[in-house]
């Protein structure tokens, strides 16, 4: 992997390793996009920390959001799950155990 590229993806992997974003994530890509207000009564944690952990997907590259009205509306940015997913894929049976 060349430093640049190890560069872009060090930072979606860290924004994923906590499992309240991992979770998040998960919910995001469920769906085409999800409101917040859909997000936030799904876990036991305060608006703002929600709102912050959503920050930390956003400025990681692995989510866009847009502001409707008062609710902001999330979607996963498909190019970054590519990266992502080619980094973690096997080819063949290497590996495999």
């Amino acid at each position: 992997m060349a430093p640049e590229q190890a560069a872009v993806v060090a930072p979606m992997f860290k924004a994923l390793g906590d499992p309240i974003r991992l979770r998040l994530m998960s919910m995001i890509a469920s769906v085409p996009e999800m409101c917040v207000c859909d997000l936030t009564p799904a876990f036991d944690l305060s608006g703002p920390t929600i709102s912050h952990h959503l920050k930390v997907l956003r400025e990681a590259g692995l989510v866009d959001s847009e502001r409707r009205g008062t609710w902001v509306w999330y979607r996963v940015r498909p190019e970054a799950f590519r990266r992502l997913g080619a980094l973690l894929a096997i080819s063949g049976d290497e590996g495999v155990a």
